[in-house]
Order: C-alpha cells, then structure tokens, then sequence
C-alpha cells in the first residue's frame, strides 16, 4: 500500500522548503510564484524504532521501511480552478494523493513576497480551500451530464449516484469541505470512484513560530475537523511528527515480517483482517491464506527470539477474521 500526500499552499508559503526538508532532495526553491512546474515527488522512510530493535534481534541482512511518498505542487492563486497560475495542471496532480498537507504562512518577513501583499493565515487557508471545492464542484458538474442520461435507463444504482451526487453538491456551494459534509455520503461508490479533492484528509502545517499562530487560525482548524502543526520550516530539524500525524490522519498501522533476510514494515489501513493484510506481501497468500503466526513485536523481544517465544506459548494462530494490530509481528501461513 503506497501512502502518498500532497503539499500544497499558496506560493512563497514553504512548500518547497518543507519538501527539500522531508527529502533532502535540492528542489528549485525561488523566491517567485511558479518556481515549481512539474510536481516533485519524493519518498520518505516512515521513522519507526520497532524496525531497527527486530532487525538486531534477527541479525537481518537489510531493513525494508515503510514509505511515503510526498508530492510538491506548485503554489495555488486565486483562480486556479480556472487555470489562473497553473492551477488545473496542479490541482491534477493532487487528484493522485490519499492526503493533503496544506503549508499556511504565519511568519512575517520583509524579504519574502507574500503573493496577496500580506501575510494572513485564515485568508490564506480559505483561499486554497475555496480553490479545491470550486474544482471539485466541476469535477461533479462534468459527471452529472453522464449521470442524468444513464438515469433514463432506469438504473437504481445510477438513480442513487446522482442523488448522492446532489447532496454533496450543495455542501459544496455552501462551502464545506466534502469531507465534513457527511461521512455517509463520503463513502459512497460514486464518490470515491470521482476521487474529490476536498474529500481527502488535510492536515494543515502552520509554518512559524508559536507566538506566530492566532487563536483565530486555530479556531478555523478545529472548525474544518482538521489537525494541525505548528513548526518553523527555516529552523526545522526534524520532521517526523508530520509523517506520524500523517499515518493518524489516514488510519493507517504497520505490521511487521523479520528474519536473517530482511526485516520489513507493511502499511495497512487499521481494520484490515489477516488475510488483507497477507495480501499486501503477495496477493497469493490472501487467495490461498491458511493462518497466521502472530506475536505483539515488544513480546517478541522480550523473548529474543522467535523460537523462544514459541516455546514459550507467546506466538498464537490466527484465522481469517483476526484483525491485525499496529505493531503486530506475523508469518503467514498459506497454500
């Protein structure tokens, strides 16, 4: 399972500084809007010290991490939906990610331009997202044309789509969110298949200081059911509380496989059963799943290895509807 996220955010807000930062990729960083053309993607490692400790345990050969991969799309104007700046062309590229990292400008600076003249983070945020809704009530426009002539059919499924499609509609022109419209509706076939932009988590980087962020910004966070981090890009060292934030945000957990050959996390959505989860190894082990060899990473340490914790009864075998926790360490067992 590939986890990938978008940065977006008006131009001259930190994007690139944050992708350079993640990546340690030289990206064109320009004090200019549109320095970015093509998005950059680049994969980070997921920071997890459970990988490292079951690696030394079983002298593995190599460490396999889990990845994400982060897009840099360029900086969104006024308008992008229309295709001012080259704003379709990004608002694309965002399309193709699970979630969406929008970089808020809190710091005031003389040398840095601010493309609105100043520097006002709730504008800021409202721009962007007035930006994404805007393309998706288009994306929903171009798909109702299709919809009403398959309706004439007589077709239920397609009578449901274009009512659901309605409902999200006039949230949408209302100004929210797809995502904070209806968590029904959010999960309706026809809505994941057109793949909506303001649908996807977004957790908003608010880049300064502390003393920077108004309580008002703060407010209009929480009031988008959103999550937020404060952190000042030019003195940011370390990254990984957004990558953390980001695996929260899309409910995902990692199990584990280890031995002399490698050590290696898997990115599963939390939920996801034994056989689900065999299938994201290979996609034979969940046709053909017999059981799994289970065991909570920690207990599997304190045993020191795995055939102490066998012997010691620690490792239990689990059927098809077992649902695998975070940290879980497995050998699966199939035809």
């Amino acid at each position: 399972m590939k986890l990938s996220i978008g940065i977006v955010g008006l131009p001259n807000v930190g994007k690139s500084t944050l992708f350079k930062l993640l990546t340690s990729q030289e990206v064109n960083i320009a004090n200019y809007p549109f320095a970015t053309i093509d998005p950059n993607v680049g994969v980070v490692l997921v920071p997890d010290e459970r990988l490292e400790k079951l690696a030394e345990m079983s002298h593995s050969k190599k460490i396999v991490p889990a990845v994400v991969e982060f897009y840099d799309i360029a900086g969104l104007v006024k308008g992008a939906n229309k295709g001012e700046g080259l704003g379709n062309q990004f608002l694309s590229h965002i399309r193709e990610t699970n979630a969406i990292v929008q970089v808020v400008r809190c710091f005031q600076s003389e040398e840095i331009i601010h493309i609105e003249q100043k520097v006002d983070p709730v504008r800021d945020l409202e721009i962007v997202n007035t930006e994404l809704i805007l393309k998706d009530l288009e994306t929903i426009e171009k798909r109702f044309g299709k919809l009403e002539r398959e309706v004439k059919t007589g077709d239920k499924n397609k009578i449901k789509d274009l009512e659901v499609l309605k409902k999200i509609k006039e949230g949408l022109n209302k100004n929210l969110l797809a995502k904070n419209i209806d968590n029904e509706l959010i999960n309706e076939p026809i809505v994941k298949e057109i793949n909506l932009l303001t649908a996807k988590p977004q957790i908003y980087l608010l880049n300064g200081k502390e003393s920077d962020v108004s309580l008002e910004l703060k407010n209009k966070i929480k009031e988008l059911k959103a999550d937020y981090l404060v952190i000042d890009l030019a003195n940011a060292k370390n990254l990984d509380e957004l990558i953390k934030k980001s695996y929260e945000i899309l409910g995902l957990i990692s199990f584990f496989t280890t031995g002399e050959d490698e050590t290696r996390a898997w990115t599963i959505k939390n939920g996801t059963k034994a056989p689900q989860a065999a299938g994201v190894i290979h996609t034979d082990f969940e046709k053909n799943f017999i059981k799994a060899e289970v065991i909570n990473w920690q207990k599997l340490l304190e045993a020191g290895s795995w055939q102490n914790a066998k012997q010691k009864g620690l490792i239990h075998l689990e059927g098809r509807e077992y649902i695998v926790q975070d940290g879980d360490v497995m050998v699966i067992k199939h035809g």
